[in-house]
Formats: structure tokens, sequence, C-alpha cells
């Protein structure tokens, strides 16, 4: 069984489509070594683009250096301006097992991934999830505390921000890249729930009620936004495993949380590709299906 591997970078740019357009377009450059473009997911509001792809495991990892390389020329994290938490121009690289590839297999590609753009693009590079080599750097939030501001004054003065990989020379960032977190990691869900109310503060309250690390749902990390393009508060949610924390779990603790609040829910969206399985265990849950499992999905019979 040839091995395949899933790759979902996100970059910090959302609204310039010739920016966004240029970064696919390198990625899809390596469509005959067998990596294949599936997912373009842009947002203004975040300022921040999703790619997913996949291939084979050097295939794909050699697509998301060059990727990289177009977002280190095209992107200056000095003039960025958005909702969403980051650091870099290519703020995270996660490489996720498909078929054929173990989570050790994929750690290493995330490793070498990190050694080459801090030695090749002189970008600081930290290690997240099941890559990290400190315990600490394990969570994403953790890696990103500060944000790009804050991590450009702390990381040549304090050495716990100091990168898994530095490149030559003083501790810096670099002047318009910032830095990049890389890692492997198992399938994660970037679900997003918009509120009738255009109060950020009660996003907040809502997100921190709902997420792991304030005593919420498990595997739930999860924000407020507020979102200009519709002047609607929103509250931005990774669900790291869906096995434990479904999807409509995670709405219906939002929409909960909402009420108490005097608010309600317009809507939800999902950014990037999410598993056939999580979408039917939602389906089932809200339309009552007694004793659905996925084999009964077509697809998983084709």
């Amino acid at each position: 069984m040839d091995k395949l591997v899933e790759c979902v970078p996100n970059f910090s740019e959302g609204r310039r489509p010739e920016v966004y357009g240029a970064i696919a377009a390198a990625v899809s450059a390596r469509s005959s070594e067998g990596v294949r473009l599936i997912d373009t997911a842009p947002d203004s509001d975040h300022n921040r683009v999703v790619i997913t792809f996949v291939g084979p495991p050097e295939a794909a990892a050699a697509a998301a250096f060059d990727a990289c390389e177009v977002a280190t020329r095209l992107i200056d994290l000095g003039q960025h301006q958005g909702d969403h938490p980051r650091i870099g121009a290519t703020d995270v690289v996660p490489f996720i097992p498909l078929r054929g590839l173990t989570m050790a297999e994929c750690v290493t590609l995330a490793r070498d991934l990190g050694r080459r753009i801090s030695a090749e693009l002189a970008i600081p590079v930290y290690l997240y999830e099941e890559a990290a080599l400190r315990p600490e750097r394990r969570s994403l939030p953790d890696i990103r505390r500060g944000q790009y501001e804050g991590l450009k004054v702390e990381v040549g003065r304090d050495p716990g921000r100091a990168p898994d990989f530095a490149p030559a020379g003083p501790l810096r960032l670099h002047p318009t890249a910032g830095a990049t977190v890389v890692g492997a990691r198992w399938p994660l869900i970037a679900f997003n729930v918009n509120l009738t109310t255009p109060d950020l503060a009660v996003a907040r309250e809502i997100a921190r009620a709902v997420r792991e690390s304030s005593g919420g749902l498990p595997c739930v990390r999860a924000i407020g936004v507020f979102l200009a393009g519709t002047s609607q508060a929103q509250v931005s949610m990774n669900l790291t495993n869906h096995r434990v924390t479904p999807i409509h779990r995670a709405f219906e603790a939002v929409r909960q949380e909402a009420e108490k609040r005097g608010a309600g829910v317009s809507g939800s969206e999902i950014i990037g590709l999410v598993p056939a399985e999580a979408m039917a265990e939602a389906a089932a849950h809200f339309l009552k299906v007694e004793g659905f499992g996925p084999r009964q999905l077509l697809e998983s019979h084709l």
C-alpha cells in the first residue's frame, strides 16, 4: 500500500487572492509527484487561508516547503491584521497520517521540514503536538502566546521562547515572515459558530466556558472573535478529537452558553475538510437516528 499523508498549512493571508493563489499554485506544481491540492479556504475576517493537500510523504513535505517559500516572499507580518492568532506568514504546518503511515513517520517528516525551513529560509521554527521536543510546546496556543508582536520582543530575551530550530546569527524572528510552527497530529476539525450578537465580550465568555483549558469540553480549543464583514461575534473552535467531543456536542454547548447570555446562534462553518464520520455523527444526532453507524454511509462501501 502506498503511503499517503495529509498536510494542512495555515498562512496569514485571506484577503488577497493573488497571494494565497500563488501559495496554492506552489503546492499544485508538485502534482506530477503525486501531490493533490484538495481545498483552499480563505477567510477575510481572520485574514488567513487554510490549504489542504495530500500526497506521498517526501513530495508532500517538498510541496509544504515550496508553499512556505512563496509565503515568505509575499507576506509581511508587520503589515498583517486579522482576528486569528498568528506568529508567522506560514503560521502552522501540520502533517496528519492518512494511509500506510505511522505517527512516528509524520513526526520525522515534521522535524525534517522544520529544520529545512530554518536553514534555507532563515525562519525560526517551533515544533508542536506529536513532533514537540519539549512537553510545554505540545499545545499550539502556548507557542502562539503573545502572537507575532509579543514573540518578536521575547524571542531574544526569554530562553523559554527560543525556537527549536534557529537560523544562524542573532536570535530573532524573520523580518517579514516571523516564525513558523511545524508538527504532526491526528485529524482536527476547525469549527466556528456565529452568534446573533456583535458583542465580542459575549463570544469570549462562551469560548472560555467551552474550551478544555478553562474546564470545558475535552479536546476543544476556543477563542472569541469579531467578524467585521458581518458585524457579528463568533466562537472559533478547533476540535482536536471528534470522537471525544463531536461537532454536535460543541455546537450545542455554544448554543446553550449563548442562550444564558441572551444571544443565539445564527449559523456555523467548517474551515477546510472534515471526516465524513464526523458529519454523519452530527446528522444522526440532530435527526435522532437510532443505531446509526459508519457502515450506513454509502461512500464507505465504494
